[in-house]
């Protein structure tokens, strides 16, 4: 079985939930893990499950406006500003058959707060033909540039473990 992770990070806070998903992933399943801008324009026909994630910005995916903003707020490194998830999505092609799919952002605790860049992301790859396996996930940040909550990667690592486990059950049946 063979998945591939694709994220944006802006500080590096969706990187390490992306890391910390496959770890739980492995060793059953072999995860690719990549940043969106070095990201394969389509998933090789071989991987099994197409897992993405994002910050969210604005109540959603990115945009070059928002990422450029970010970088200008940002400490450390961050991604390119050139492509981000929502790019990366609109350019993927139609997958033809149905492929399995999840999806996952960090963002702030914030009660109440509408949009989802994990949501947003889950309706461009249904438009896409994939099918998305489970509900999004969402895992939280202290403020917009991190540190993430205390506990979110091991959480990150419990739902690759689930993740895996689905998988696994799913294959039995078939």
């Amino acid at each position: 079985m063979r998945a591939l992770i694709v994220y944006e990070s802006m500080s590096g806070n969706t990187r390490d939930i992306a890391l910390a998903i496959a770890d739980g992933l492995s060793p059953t399943v072999t995860v690719e893990v990549v940043p969106v801008g070095a990201a394969p324009p389509a998933p090789d026909p071989d991987v099994d499950l197409l897992i993405v994630g994002a910050p969210t910005v604005v109540l959603g995916l990115s945009t070059p406006r928002t990422r450029s903003a970010a970088s200008a707020r940002a400490i450390g490194p961050v991604g390119p500003e050139d492509i981000g998830l929502r790019e990366w999505l609109q350019a993927l092609p139609h997958c033809g058959a149905h492929r399995d799919a999840l999806t996952f952002d960090t963002r702030l605790r914030v009660r109440g707060m509408p949009g989802s860049a994990s949501k947003d992301a889950a309706k461009r790859l249904r438009k896409r033909g994939y099918r998305l396996l489970w509900p999004s996930k969402t895992f939280h940040v202290v403020d917009p540039s991190g540190p993430l909550v205390d506990g979110e990667l091991e959480e990150a690592r419990l739902w690759g473990r689930w993740i895996r486990i689905g998988l696994d059950v799913k294959q039995a049946r078939l």
